[in-house]
């Protein structure tokens, strides 16, 4: 396994298990993180939250795949450079993407959920984005597809990139009937993805 190779699976782990430490952690103080597909919501919302689940959990064994049975023959991309820039991009998402769960605490979801009670949170790295975790996650996705760049990653990268942006618009239609006014504000000043985008 050369550094690419190595470099790419300890982000991986680091992506992901900090996923599954924070749900367990938070599963511990009787909060469950996961909403994705469950609970009472509009059609539309369990259609595009469940797609998400199953784009994302194939995504993690895409790029396991990528990682550990598609040989380096196989990449579309083989410039270092090319490489060593996707590894950083899905490195930086990791971390954006650590530092949204670490800012949420208590509040941090996946999904829509009209059950358990959230704050708003609009300090950290909220001040510059509205969808600080989705957008760790678009860099992660997209900084991989550079690293190990082949036909079923890239596939999965779109499709996830996109699920990911339908799963912010659907929290959108949401969030001012959780927060009201101060979420309204929030939205004027704040950008959806990063500064203004």
């Amino acid at each position: 396994m050369d550094q690419l190779f190595l470099l790419g699976f300890i982000i991986m782990v680091l992506f992901y298990g900090s996923y599954l430490f924070k749900q367990l952690l938070l599963k511990r103080k009787g909060i469950f993180t996961n909403r994705l597909g469950r609970g009472n919501k509009p059609a539309r919302t369990f259609k595009i939250e469940t797609a998400l689940k199953l784009a994302t959990f194939s995504m993690a064994a895409v790029q396991l795949i990528s990682l550990f049975v598609i040989k380096k023959t196989y990449l579309l991309l083989t410039q270092p450079v090319i490489r060593f820039t996707g590894i950083s991009i899905a490195f930086l998402g990791t971390v954006v993407f650590i530092t949204a769960m670490a800012c949420m605490k208590t509040s941090w979801r996946a999904g829509v959920d009209t059950t358990q009670n959230t704050v708003l949170i609009k300090s950290g790295i909220y001040r510059i984005s509205r969808n600080p975790a989705f957008l760790g996650f678009d860099l992660f996705y997209i900084g991989y597809c550079l690293a190990f760049s082949n036909p079923l990653q890239i596939m999965f990268t779109l499709l996830c990139v996109v699920f990911l942006h339908l799963q912010i618009l659907e929290e959108e239609r949401f969030l001012p009937t959780a927060f009201g006014i101060p979420y309204e504000e929030y939205k004027q000043v704040t950008a959806r993805y990063f500064l203004f985008f």
